[in-house]
Protein backbone atom coordinates (compact mmCIF):
# COMPACT_ATOMS: atom_id res chain seq x y z
CA UNK A 1 0.00 0.00 0.00
CA UNK A 2 1.03 2.86 -1.06
CA UNK A 3 1.00 6.38 0.68
CA UNK A 4 0.96 9.28 -0.44
CA UNK A 5 0.45 13.50 0.80
CA UNK A 6 -2.17 15.25 -0.77
CA UNK A 7 -1.24 18.41 -2.03
CA UNK A 8 -2.25 21.49 0.68
CA UNK A 9 -4.13 23.06 -1.85
CA UNK A 10 -6.43 20.24 -2.76
CA UNK A 11 -6.82 19.32 1.16
CA UNK A 12 -7.82 22.78 1.24
CA UNK A 13 -10.29 23.24 -1.02
CA UNK A 14 -11.79 19.72 0.25
CA UNK A 15 -12.35 21.55 3.79
CA UNK A 16 -13.76 24.44 2.56
CA UNK A 17 -16.43 22.67 -0.06
CA UNK A 18 -17.27 20.37 3.24
CA UNK A 19 -17.00 22.29 6.03
CA UNK A 20 -20.36 23.06 5.67
CA UNK A 21 -22.69 20.00 6.33
CA UNK A 22 -23.88 20.84 10.31
CA UNK A 23 -23.14 24.39 10.89
CA UNK A 24 -25.64 26.70 12.47
CA UNK A 25 -24.92 29.82 10.39
CA UNK A 26 -24.09 31.97 13.14
CA UNK A 27 -21.15 34.82 13.43
CA UNK A 28 -18.80 35.01 16.00
CA UNK A 29 -15.49 35.25 16.91
CA UNK A 30 -12.60 33.17 14.69
CA UNK A 31 -11.84 30.51 16.11
CA UNK A 32 -9.84 27.39 14.92
CA UNK A 33 -11.39 24.83 12.64
CA UNK A 34 -11.47 21.47 14.75
CA UNK A 35 -13.07 18.71 15.12
CA UNK A 36 -14.37 16.85 18.47
CA UNK A 37 -17.13 14.49 17.44
CA UNK A 38 -17.10 10.98 15.93
CA UNK A 39 -19.76 9.06 14.71
CA UNK A 40 -20.79 5.13 16.12
CA UNK A 41 -18.61 2.92 13.92
CA UNK A 42 -19.91 1.83 10.40
CA UNK A 43 -20.32 -1.47 8.73
CA UNK A 44 -17.34 -2.23 7.02
CA UNK A 45 -18.71 -4.99 4.22
CA UNK A 46 -15.84 -3.72 1.83
CA UNK A 47 -12.06 -4.34 2.87
CA UNK A 48 -9.62 -0.71 2.00
CA UNK A 49 -7.73 -3.04 -0.71
CA UNK A 50 -10.87 -3.89 -2.46
CA UNK A 51 -11.82 -0.65 -2.54
CA UNK A 52 -8.91 0.52 -3.71
CA UNK A 53 -9.13 -1.71 -6.86
CA UNK A 54 -12.39 -0.19 -7.49
CA UNK A 55 -10.77 3.13 -7.43
CA UNK A 56 -10.76 4.84 -10.97
CA UNK A 57 -7.89 3.34 -12.83
CA UNK A 58 -7.26 6.76 -14.95
CA UNK A 59 -9.14 9.96 -15.59
CA UNK A 60 -9.13 11.55 -19.60
CA UNK A 61 -6.74 14.38 -19.86
CA UNK A 62 -5.00 13.71 -16.44
CA UNK A 63 -2.34 12.22 -15.08
CA UNK A 64 -2.07 10.17 -11.80
CA UNK A 65 -1.04 12.28 -8.82
CA UNK A 66 0.88 9.28 -7.11
CA UNK A 67 -0.49 5.83 -6.26
CA UNK A 68 -3.58 5.23 -4.76
CA UNK A 69 -3.52 5.03 -0.81
CA UNK A 70 -5.81 2.25 0.96
CA UNK A 71 -6.38 1.43 4.61
CA UNK A 72 -8.50 2.58 8.05
CA UNK A 73 -9.54 6.50 6.86
CA UNK A 74 -7.98 7.87 9.79
CA UNK A 75 -4.32 6.09 8.76
CA UNK A 76 -4.51 7.89 5.69
CA UNK A 77 -1.59 10.34 4.73
CA UNK A 78 -3.86 12.28 3.50
CA UNK A 79 -5.92 12.12 6.39
CA UNK A 80 -3.47 13.04 8.72
CA UNK A 81 -1.89 16.03 6.83
CA UNK A 82 -5.44 17.50 6.69
CA UNK A 83 -5.84 16.86 10.32
CA UNK A 84 -2.61 19.04 10.95
CA UNK A 85 -3.98 21.42 8.36
CA UNK A 86 -7.26 22.21 10.71
CA UNK A 87 -5.16 23.71 13.74
CA UNK A 88 -3.59 26.15 10.95
CA UNK A 89 -7.46 27.15 9.22
CA UNK A 90 -9.35 29.91 11.46
CA UNK A 91 -13.18 30.69 10.30
CA UNK A 92 -15.06 34.16 10.79
CA UNK A 93 -18.44 31.82 11.84
CA UNK A 94 -16.93 29.57 14.32
CA UNK A 95 -20.69 27.59 14.23
CA UNK A 96 -19.82 26.95 11.08
CA UNK A 97 -17.03 24.91 11.44
CA UNK A 98 -18.74 21.99 13.13
CA UNK A 99 -18.70 19.54 10.29
CA UNK A 100 -15.29 19.85 10.32
CA UNK A 101 -14.43 19.60 6.44
CA UNK A 102 -13.77 16.47 6.08
CA UNK A 103 -14.65 14.49 2.62
CA UNK A 104 -17.10 12.43 5.50
CA UNK A 105 -17.41 14.60 8.23
CA UNK A 106 -18.05 12.16 11.47
CA UNK A 107 -16.93 9.20 9.67
CA UNK A 108 -15.61 6.23 12.40
CA UNK A 109 -11.76 6.51 11.68
CA UNK A 110 -11.39 2.99 11.38
CA UNK A 111 -13.59 2.83 8.36
CA UNK A 112 -12.30 1.02 5.15
CA UNK A 113 -11.02 3.65 3.01
CA UNK A 114 -9.05 4.10 -0.50
CA UNK A 115 -8.09 7.93 -2.17
CA UNK A 116 -6.93 8.64 -5.35
CA UNK A 117 -5.90 12.06 -6.74
CA UNK A 118 -5.06 13.13 -10.16
CA UNK A 119 -3.79 16.07 -12.02
CA UNK A 120 -3.88 18.25 -14.98
CA UNK A 121 -1.22 20.68 -16.28
CA UNK A 122 -3.35 23.63 -15.10
CA UNK A 123 -3.22 23.23 -11.76
CA UNK A 124 -6.80 21.57 -12.38
CA UNK A 125 -6.51 18.06 -9.62
CA UNK A 126 -9.57 15.27 -9.18
CA UNK A 127 -9.90 13.42 -6.07
CA UNK A 128 -12.03 10.18 -5.71
CA UNK A 129 -12.51 8.94 -2.36
CA UNK A 130 -14.23 5.39 -1.75
CA UNK A 131 -15.48 4.61 2.13
CA UNK A 132 -17.16 1.04 3.16
CA UNK A 133 -20.25 2.26 4.78
CA UNK A 134 -23.67 1.12 5.63
CA UNK A 135 -26.83 1.79 3.27
CA UNK A 136 -28.28 4.10 6.50
CA UNK A 137 -24.62 5.74 7.16
CA UNK A 138 -23.98 6.61 3.74
CA UNK A 139 -27.57 8.03 3.57
CA UNK A 140 -26.80 10.54 6.32
CA UNK A 141 -23.86 11.61 3.94
CA UNK A 142 -26.00 12.39 0.99
CA UNK A 143 -28.80 14.11 3.01
CA UNK A 144 -26.70 16.49 4.89
CA UNK A 145 -27.17 19.88 3.87
CA UNK A 146 -25.34 23.54 4.00
CA UNK A 147 -27.47 26.00 6.06
CA UNK A 148 -28.57 29.28 4.86
CA UNK A 149 -25.93 31.29 7.51
CA UNK A 150 -22.97 29.44 5.92
CA UNK A 151 -23.40 29.67 2.10
CA UNK A 152 -20.56 32.55 2.62
CA UNK A 153 -17.59 32.53 5.36
CA UNK A 154 -14.30 33.34 5.14
CA UNK A 155 -10.95 31.57 6.59
CA UNK A 156 -7.79 32.47 7.39
CA UNK A 157 -4.34 30.70 7.09
CA UNK A 158 -1.29 32.73 8.66
CA UNK A 159 -2.13 36.17 7.63
CA UNK A 160 -3.87 35.53 4.55
CA UNK A 161 -7.98 35.85 4.57
CA UNK A 162 -9.67 33.96 1.78
CA UNK A 163 -13.78 34.15 0.99
CA UNK A 164 -15.37 31.49 -0.11
CA UNK A 165 -19.13 31.42 -1.62
CA UNK A 166 -21.15 27.79 -1.48
CA UNK A 167 -23.67 26.96 -3.94
CA UNK A 168 -25.51 23.79 -3.21
CA UNK A 169 -27.57 21.95 -5.75
CA UNK A 170 -30.93 20.24 -5.11
CA UNK A 171 -30.63 16.31 -3.95
CA UNK A 172 -28.87 14.69 -7.15
CA UNK A 173 -29.79 11.08 -8.59
CA UNK A 174 -26.36 10.07 -9.55
CA UNK A 175 -25.71 6.37 -8.30
CA UNK A 176 -28.49 5.44 -5.25
CA UNK A 177 -28.91 9.42 -4.47
CA UNK A 178 -25.95 12.47 -4.59
CA UNK A 179 -25.39 15.56 -3.34
CA UNK A 180 -23.83 18.29 -5.09
CA UNK A 181 -21.65 21.87 -3.44
CA UNK A 182 -19.83 23.72 -5.27
CA UNK A 183 -17.69 26.65 -3.36
CA UNK A 184 -15.46 29.37 -5.34
CA UNK A 185 -12.57 30.98 -3.42
CA UNK A 186 -10.93 34.07 -3.71
CA UNK A 187 -7.98 34.79 -1.85
CA UNK A 188 -6.04 38.09 -2.74
CA UNK A 189 -6.67 38.16 -6.91
CA UNK A 190 -6.66 34.86 -7.30
CA UNK A 191 -9.68 32.81 -8.30
CA UNK A 192 -10.45 29.45 -7.42
CA UNK A 193 -13.37 26.46 -7.63
CA UNK A 194 -14.28 23.23 -5.88
CA UNK A 195 -16.87 20.99 -7.00
CA UNK A 196 -17.71 18.20 -4.11
CA UNK A 197 -19.94 15.38 -5.26
CA UNK A 198 -21.06 12.39 -3.18
CA UNK A 199 -23.05 9.72 -4.15
CA UNK A 200 -24.11 6.00 -2.26
CA UNK A 201 -23.73 3.15 -3.74
CA UNK A 202 -24.15 -0.76 -2.77
CA UNK A 203 -22.43 -0.54 1.29
CA UNK A 204 -19.92 2.12 -0.08
CA UNK A 205 -19.85 5.72 -0.17
CA UNK A 206 -17.73 7.61 -3.07
CA UNK A 207 -17.04 11.34 -3.04
CA UNK A 208 -15.43 13.51 -6.01
CA UNK A 209 -14.25 16.37 -5.19
CA UNK A 210 -12.40 19.11 -8.19
CA UNK A 211 -10.28 21.22 -7.81
CA UNK A 212 -9.07 24.28 -10.21
CA UNK A 213 -9.81 27.70 -11.73
CA UNK A 214 -11.76 26.13 -14.19
CA UNK A 215 -13.12 23.62 -12.12
CA UNK A 216 -17.18 22.61 -13.58
CA UNK A 217 -20.15 20.67 -11.87
CA UNK A 218 -20.65 19.35 -15.33
CA UNK A 219 -16.90 18.00 -14.91
CA UNK A 220 -17.42 16.80 -11.13
CA UNK A 221 -20.79 15.20 -11.91
CA UNK A 222 -19.46 13.46 -14.54
CA UNK A 223 -16.42 11.91 -13.15
CA UNK A 224 -18.89 10.75 -9.95
CA UNK A 225 -21.06 8.72 -12.45
CA UNK A 226 -17.79 7.06 -13.74
CA UNK A 227 -16.44 6.19 -10.37
CA UNK A 228 -19.76 5.13 -9.11
CA UNK A 229 -19.75 2.76 -12.48
CA UNK A 230 -16.28 1.50 -11.90
CA UNK A 231 -17.45 0.90 -8.60
CA UNK A 232 -20.23 -1.19 -9.24
CA UNK A 233 -18.61 -3.33 -11.68
CA UNK A 234 -15.86 -3.83 -9.44
CA UNK A 235 -17.26 -4.54 -6.16
CA UNK A 236 -19.15 -7.74 -5.44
Amino acid sequence: MAHRLLPLAVLTATALSVTLASCAGDDGDAEPLRTTDRAAPVGTGYTSDQLEQALLPDVSGYERAGEPDSGEYGSLKAIQNFDQLQDQVTLDKPRCAKAAGRPAAGVDRGTPTAIVTFARGNGQTATETLMAMTTDAAEQQVKARVPAGCLTFRTRVGSQWSEHRVFEAPPGTLGGGSRTVGVTTTSGGSHTKTWYVVLRGRRFLATISLYGPNATRAEAEQLARAAYDQARRILP
